[in-house]
């Protein structure tokens, strides 16, 4: 067997994709598989949940491109994200599918290893495979649906029922991406099985187990505004107290550019005077990181922080501080200033970079065991922060992906749905395609 790379491109999430782009990579793509032989197989590594300007369903776009390019025999098989947003067209595009079992995801080459492996088992044995889908009216936030912790946890550890069947190939949950606005905005089960009656079987357990969870679940840790955040840190014992700033969560699609929070723990006294120290994990602003390198370690500097990626949710934050320390090309975030400010460190950006990794600090010569509080641009902690923190809690700050899930201002999505609506029953039904 032979593997023929076409196009791996990716990015760090953050807004609407704009269509020129998307239809630049496209062609790319599909003219790059023109220049490989006849295909028996194709592997689609997507996450799920793409908007791209002027469209409702990219990924099935894409499969369509894809499909009428390599022909109805080529088997396809995906691996996905499980905040995707999974449409019955592209369940009917694409014979195979995966996805992540574990949020935070520490299970992506697993589920991209079962991709291949599926696709490889499938042409080897020249299976025929079918795939039942169910949709189900919920769409909650990840801060909400973690499977660290019950019931997520219990609801993800149902799909291996459906992995011991000797008829079903895989079992898969989405929960959905919430700040999409589109007709495919919901959570949705697939299972892809040799047997149509067992897929449906399976996949209406999966979705139905997920529907009656939905009351319990929450957020995955103590919350509240930004002030009380910071106040229930401040009481903590020790070091390595960390805060989510998740209204501005980049790997969630936000700016990364909302300096609300840096704001609030100027105002707090411990942290303005030095008495206590606390990190900033990060804001990115070309202009600051500029002003910081044109003055140099050690130099007193005043900028202004912010709202310029993300001006609907963030004004400008005027701060004045010491250049901590500069670290130059990063290789996602490019040059790097940090600017100290009372006892603050605010980590700034050239462009957006998320801080899931205690190696983000360390080549600061920042480390959260060495700080009362770290703050950090997300919504549950990554494992190795999670592993480090000594408390956390989740602030609901403003941004694009803030957590005020009711009160955003849907118009394309299907109704009614959960959480925006709570009293309606709701009849599952799957669909299956393909013919065993």
């Amino acid at each position: 067997m032979v593997w023929l790379p076409t196009l791996y491109a990716r990015s760090l999430p953050g807004g609407p994709v704009e269509r020129p782009a998307y239809e630049a990579m496209k062609a790319e793509l599909l003219e790059r598989i023109r220049t490989v032989p006849p295909l028996d197989g194709f592997l689609l590594d997507l996450h799920g949940a793409m908007f791209v300007q002027g469209m409702t369903d990219a990924e099935a776009d894409l499969a369509q491109a894809i499909r009428d390019l390599v022909g109805p025999d080529c088997v396809i098989s995906a691996s996905m994200d499980l905040h995707g947003n999974v449409s019955d067209r592209l369940v009917g595009l694409v014979d195979l599918f995966t996805a992540y079992r574990t949020a935070p995801h520490i299970d992506t080459l697993e589920t991209r290893q079962k991709a291949c492996a599926n696709l490889v088992r499938v042409l080897d044995e020249g299976l025929r495979v079918c795939r039942a889908w169910v949709p189900v009216p919920v769409l909650l936030p990840g801060e909400r649906t973690s499977t660290e912790v019950d019931p997520g946890r219990e609801v993800y550890a149902s799909l291996r029922e459906s992995d011991g069947l000797p008829e079903v190939l895989d079992a898969s949950l989405w929960v959905g991406y919430v700040w999409a606005d589109e007709p495919r905005s919901h959570a949705t089960a697939v299972v892809t099985a040799t047997d149509p009656d067992v897929a449906a079987r399976e996949a209406l357990r999966i979705g139905t187990n997920y529907w009656c969870a939905r009351p319990a679940f929450g957020f995955c840790a103590p919350t509240g505004d930004v002030d009380w955040c910071i106040a229930q840190a401040l009481q903590q014992d020790g070091n390595a107290i960390f805060i989510s700033d998740s209204g501005d969560n980049p790997t969630a699609g936000g700016a990364g550019d909302v300096p609300f929070t840096i704001g609030h723990l100027l105002a707090a006294p411990p942290i303005a005077t030095g008495v206590l120290t606390a990190i900033y994990a990060s804001i990115p602003d070309a202009a600051a990181v500029l002003t910081c390198y044109a003055a140099g370690e050690g130099q007193t500097v005043s900028v202004s922080l912010g709202g310029k990626l993300d001006p609907i949710h963030a004004q400008p934050l005027p701060v004045t501080g010491e250049v901590w320390r500069l670290v130059r090309d990063d290789s996602v975030a490019g040059n790097i200033a940090v600017l100290r400010c009372g006892g603050l460190h605010i980590i700034l950006t050239s462009r957006r970079k998320p801080y899931h990794l205690i190696k983000d600090f360390t080549a600061l010569g920042l480390h959260p065991n060495d700080h009362k509080i770290t703050v950090v641009k997300i919504g549950y902690l990554e494992p190795e922060l999670r592993d480090c923190a000594r408390a956390a809690f989740l602030a609901l700050s403003p941004g694009a992906v803030n957590q005020a899930i009711p009160r955003l201002t849907y118009q394309h999505i299907q109704r009614p749905i959960y959480p925006l609506d709570n009293t309606f029953d709701a009849t599952l039904e799957a669909k299956v395609f393909g013919n065993p």
